[in-house]
């Protein structure tokens, strides 16, 4: 094998690497953005039948005007919507995510080992 074509191999070996991290840094960014919702939306349940009161139908409402806008999507059930507040009821805090540190995957550390080989 010439050592341009290892060139070429090790080279694309590193991209596979790289898209592979970025695909998980993706996933855990979008893991986080919707459990950040899921909390947001139970919250604002919890506050609004703390409002209206529980015969508002609060949570029978919601899922039917956002299936009825967001047909082809997933998720808009009312047992969701009850898990979201249930949710948002145990854990009233914000701060429910790890630190960004540790919210990184370990992939990276296995590019800079082969790297350093």
């Amino acid at each position: 094998m010439t050592e341009l074509h290892q060139d070429v191999k090790n080279w694309l070996a590193e991209l596979k690497g790289r898209i592979h991290i970025a695909q998980q840094r993706v996933a855990l960014a979008i893991n986080r953005e919707l459990v950040g919702l899921y909390r947001q939306i139970g919250c604002d349940i919890l506050a609004r039948q703390a409002e209206q009161g529980w015969g508002a139908k609060v949570i029978e409402r919601l899922a039917h005007d956002l299936r009825a806008v967001f047909p082809d999507m997933k998720g808009f059930s009312p047992s969701n919507f009850k898990y979201m507040r249930a949710f948002a009821e145990a854990w009233p805090d914000e701060s429910i995510v790890q630190q960004p540190a540790a919210q990184l995957p370990w992939g990276h550390n296995l590019v800079l080992l082969d790297r350093l080989k």
